[in-house]
């Protein structure tokens, strides 16, 4: 059962303080006042939330994809602009939910706000499915009385999310699924075909030629140490992980992937328009825009574009723009703290972050064409390659044969 701290007063105005576990916020405040404390705060203690933390870390970590998590998001804003009690719309978005998560968790979320508690506070208890950004959102709407216009916000972003997602997701489903069949092509033809064909060519008595015993020496090298190989590539990628836990490795391969010819350009693009959007709804929603960036922030995966955020941050908060702080960490494209320059002047900080957000995304669609239009006639001349040496080296030998019978 949950454990809270409560502050209050009793009955002769004296402040009283302490602890008390009950199943909700609102048990437990009927409790306190059964006993003549009025509490003026209550919350949940720091260990009960140690305790949820570490169950969430160790327990499920399912994610919602974001297409449903909009589309729950949406049918709650309407429901809620159309009249229902919160308890009612929950209700009716767990009911008709697909997703067994999606249904269970809202059906946890109605309960704790049948109990008392708000629905940011409710939504706090499931970070491992909402982030930090649908909280705060729920929570602005709710202090501010739009719960239901915050909703449709979060429902616009969400969804434009997803489409982005399911972009990027579609343009790399052709080079994976090339990949695939040609890495399984050259599997079989080394491990099945090609050792029975170099038996052959042994017993034919005559010199081969340099492609055939390469090939001849790289099946037999295959076939006996292949084992070390995979243990190499496991090590490898196991001390790759290690490596990039800590601060220094975390910095430096995210520097190096950011320095990546096309690759580390389209990531800055996908970065800086997920985090021009971000901010942009939270600012739109009413978020202050120190808590905002910290939000925004927490959501660039890169650690280097990540303490450019917090870095821009502390030169906010001691004083400074928004569009001067950017514009020093160098990090970002210059467009983004040009435009919030523009939109700090007039007022319309918010609009311009969505403008530099729908360029971005747009000019992300258009490195992704690019980087295509490049990687697969790519991977067609190096599979091809491949597949013509083995092809040129089992076939050589047959023609000096016949050539020799001739």
């Amino acid at each position: 059962m949950p454990l809270f701290e409560y502050s209050g007063l009793d009955t002769q105005g004296r402040k009283k303080s302490g602890t008390v576990d009950g199943p909700g916020r609102k048990a437990v405040s009927q409790q306190l006042r059964s006993q003549g404390i009025f509490p003026t705060e209550l919350r949940e203690t720091s260990a009960q939330r140690r305790t949820r933390r570490l169950s969430l870390r160790f327990g499920p970590t399912r994610k919602l994809p974001t297409g449903a998590l909009a589309a729950a998001t949406r049918q709650l804003a309407t429901l809620l602009g159309a009249g229902l009690a919160l308890d009612e719309a929950l209700n009716t978005v767990n009911e008709q939910a697909d997703q067994p998560l999606l249904s269970s968790t809202f059906a946890k979320i109605r309960e704790e706000v049948v109990q008392g508690g708000t629905l940011h506070q409710a939504l706090s208890a499931h970070r491992h499915i909402f982030p930090d950004l649908f909280i705060n959102m729920i929570q602005v709407g709710e202090d501010s009385g739009t719960l239901d216009q915050t909703l449709h916000r979060l429902a616009d972003f969400l969804e434009k999310q997803a489409r982005m997602r399911s972009r990027i997701q579609a343009a790399l489903a052709y080079p994976f699924l090339m990949t695939l069949v040609g890495s399984g092509v050259l599997v079989f033809l080394f491990a099945f075909v090609i050792p029975k064909i170099t038996s052959m060519l042994n017993e034919l008595e005559q010199a081969l030629p340099w492609p055939t015993l390469l090939l001849i020496s790289l099946t037999d090298f295959l076939s006996s140490w292949w084992w070390l190989l995979g243990l190499l590539l496991i090590a490898a990628l196991v001390a790759l992980k290690r490596y990039r836990n800590t601060e220094k490795g975390r910095m430096r391969t995210d520097s190096l992937i950011l320095r990546t010819p096309l690759l580390g350009r389209l990531i800055l693009l996908i970065a800086t328009a997920r985090f021009a959007r971000t901010l942009g709804t939270l600012l739109e929603s009413g978020v202050p825009l120190l808590r905002a960036l910290d939000i925004s922030r927490n959501l660039l995966s890169n650690r280097v574009l990540n303490e450019a955020v917090e870095t821009s941050t502390k030169r906010v908060q001691e004083g400074g723009s928004l569009a001067a702080a950017l514009k020093q960490t160098a990090v970002f494209p210059p467009m983004l703290a040009q435009v919030s320059a523009a939109g700090e002047k007039s007022g319309q900080l918010e609009e311009m972050l969505f403008r530099v957000a729908d360029t971005y995304e747009h000019q992300t669609d258009l490195a992704i064409t690019s980087m295509l239009s490049l990687l697969e006639p790519l991977m067609i001349l190096v599979m091809g390659t491949l597949v013509g040496f083995v092809v040129l080296a089992i076939l050589l030998p047959i023609f000096q044969a016949s050539q020799g019978f001739g």
